[in-house]
C-alpha cells in the first residue's frame, strides 16, 4: 500500500509540475541575521508563506491575501520592509527560519507542543479546526442529506485502508499522523510538499480520494468546488499563530505580539477575516482569468508585454510590473499631466522615436519600451552591474535622465557611491527637493521631488519579487 500510495504521489507531481509552485527561488546564502535591531540595519524581514485563495495569490496583478496583507500591515507598523518567500512545504518553512533564510514563518501555525519544540510562535492570529475533505457521490443533488451520508465517512475510524493526502508539516499532518497513531496506523497518511488548496483540487477532480486541512481553508474552498463535502470534524478549533526562532528573536516575537494586539482592539484583523474567508467575491476571484495561480496570467497584455519584453532583454514579469505601477494595465489611462496608456508616455516622447503612443495600446507600448531601451543604452557603460543599472533606469524612466545624473553626481561630490542606488544616489535623489541640494552647482536640472522615483523603484521591484512567486 505504501509503495503504491508513494508511485500516486510522484505521478501527481509530474502531472502537476506546471502549476505546483512551491520552491522558493534560487538565491545567495543567507547572511544569518536576529532580531528586531539587525533586521531594521538590514533594511528587510524576510516572511515565508505558502500560496493559495485565501493566505497569498495575485488577482489582475495586484498581491492579495490574509496573511499577505498582515505582513503589509506589519511592515507599516515596524517601518521595515518585509519580502515574501513562498513554500508549500511547512517543514521547509521551519528550515528557512533556523538556518537564517527566513525570519517569520507567516502561514497558520497550530500552538501545539510540538510546534513549540520547533520554533517561538506568537500570539494567536486565526482560529481553525481540521476537517476531512471528500467528495459527494455522484447524482448527490438529487439526493436527501441522510442519503449523501450513506455514502461518506463520517467518522474516523472508517477511513481503514484508505489513503490521506495532507500539506506536509502542516497542522493537519501533525493531527491526523497522531491520530493513526491512536488507531494502530489503521491507514495511509501521505504529506506532500505543496499547498493543500493543490491537494484539495486534486480530491475535487477525482485524482485522489481524501484528504485533512484547515476548516478555513476548506469551507472557502468548498465554495469553488460544490461537489466536496468537509462536514467531518478530524480536529476541534484551536488557536493558531505565527513562528519565528526560538533564539535571538525576542525582540521580534515582542514586536510581532504587540502589532496582534494592535489590530486585535482596530477590528483590523476581523475585517480581513471577512474579507478572506466569508467573501462571496472570491469565488469570482478564483475563477477569473486572472487569478495567477490558476492560469499563470497577469494581465490581459500578458502576450505584448512578453514580446516586448525580449526586445530590451527584459524578464517580462518586471516589464508587466512596470506597467500595472503605471496603469494598473489600462490602456485607456491618462494622467494629469497628458502621460497616456498601458505605460504612461508623453506624446512627444512617442514621436522622439516616431510612435502615436495616444493611437493603441500596442503602439503605447512599443513607444514605452523605445523609450526604456534609450534609457538602458544610456547607462549601459556608466553603471556595470545589471542589478543596479536596472534601478537607475526605472527611476530614469519616472524622472528622466537628468534628475539621475544629478543625483549621481551629488552621491559623488559627498562621497557616496555613484553606481549604487539604495542608500547612495537614491539617497540624493531625495535631496533633491531640498534648496540646499538642488541649488548645488553640480546639479544640472534643479528641483526634482525624489520620493515619487526613490518609491517607484522599490514599488515596481517589490512586486516584481512577488509576481516571480507565482510564475516560473
Amino acid at each position: 500500500m505504501i509503495k503504491k500510495a508513494l508511485i500516486l504521489v510522484l505521478v501527481l507531481l509530474l502531472i502537476g509540475s506546471c502549476n505546483f509552485r512551491t520552491e522558493v527561488r534560487e538565491k545567495a546564502p543567507a547572511v544569518y541575521v536576529s532580531d528586531l535591531d539587525q533586521l531594521r540595519a538590514r533594511g528587510k524581514i524576510i516572511a515565508v508563506t505558502d500560496f493559495n485563495s485565501t493566505n497569498y495569490f495575485i488577482y489582475r496583478g495586484t498581491p492579495m491575501g490574509f496573511h499577505y496583507e498582515l505582513l503589509k500591515s506589519f511592515s507599516d507598523y515596524t517601518g521595515i520592509n518585509i519580502e515574501v518567500i513562498t513554500s508549500g512545504d511547512i517543514n521547509k518553512s521551519v528550515e528557512l527560519l533556523n538556518s537564517g533564510d527566513a525570519d517569520i514563518i507567516a502561514v497558520d501555525l497550530s500552538m501545539n507542543s510540538e510546534r513549540k519544540e520547533q520554533i517561538s510562535l506568537t500570539l494567536p492570529l486565526n482560529r481553525s479546526g481540521q476537517v476531512l475533505v471528500q467528495r459527494k457521490p455522484n447524482r448527490w443533488t438529487s439526493m436527501s442529506g441522510d442519503e449523501i451520508d450513506k455514502f461518506l465517512i463520517r467518522n474516523i475510524t472508517s477511513l481503514t485502508g484508505k489513503m490521506v493526502y495532507v500539506q506536509a508539516g502542516s497542522n493537519s499532518a501533525l493531527l491526523i499522523n497522531r491520530l493513526n497513531r491512536s488507531l494502530g496506523n489503521k491507514f495511509t497518511v501521505i504529506e506532500v510538499p505543496f499547498e493543500a488548496e493543490k491537494i484539495i483540487t486534486l480530491v475535487a477532480t477525482r485524482k485522489i480520494d481524501y484528504a485533512v486541512c484547515e476548516g478555513n481553508l476548506a469551507q472557502v474552498n468548498a465554495r469553488y468546488y460544490p461537489v466536496l463535502d468537509i462536514s467531518t470534524v478530524v480536529g476541534e478549533p484551536e488557536e493558531l499563530a505565527w513562528g519565528v526562532r526560538k533564539e535571538g528573536s525576542e525582540k521580534l516575537v515582542a514586536a510581532l505580539n504587540e502589532w496582534i494586539g494592535t489590530i486585535k482592539s482596530n477590528g483590523l484583523l476581523s475585517i480581513l477575516k471577512a474579507k478572506y474567508y466569508s467573501n462571496d467575491n472570491l469565488t469570482r476571484i478564483f475563477k477569473s482569468d486572472y487569478y495567477t495561480l490558476n492560469t499563470g496570467k497577469i494581465s490581459p497584455w500578458d502576450l505584448q508585454i512578453k514580446r516586448y519584453s525580449e526586445t530590451i532583454n527584459w524578464d517580462w514579469r518586471l516589464l508587466a510590473s512596470l506597467i500595472y505601477q503605471e496603469s494598473r494595465f489600462k490602456s485607456n489611462a491618462v494622467s494629469w499631466a497628458g502621460a497616456h496608456g498601458l505605460m504612461q508616455v508623453m506624446p512627444e516622447t512617442g514621436e522622439r522615436f516616431g510612435v502615436d503612443v495616444t493611437s493603441s495600446p500596442e503602439n503605447n507600448l512599443r513607444g514605452g519600451v523605445l523609450y526604456l531601451q534609450h534609457i538602458q543604452k544610456y547607462f549601459e557603460d556608466k553603471i556595470p552591474d545589471e542589478g543596479e543599472r536596472i534601478k537607475f533606469v526605472l527611476a530614469a524612466y519616472n524622472a528622466g535622465i537628468g534628475n539621475i545624473l544629478d543625483a549621481m553626481r551629488l552621491a559623488e561630490k559627498y562621497g557616496r557611491n555613484p553606481l549604487l542606488w539604495d542608500d547612495n544616489v537614491a539617497y540624493f535623489l531625495l535631496k533633491k527637493s531640498d534648496p540646499e541640494y538642488y541649488n548645488d552647482p553640480v546639479v544640472k536640472h534643479g528641483y526634482c521631488r525624489g520620493s515619487e522615483p526613490v518609491n517607484f523603484v522599490a514599488e515596481i521591484l517589490a512586486r516584481y519579487s512577488e509576481y516571480r512567486n507565482f510564475i516560473p
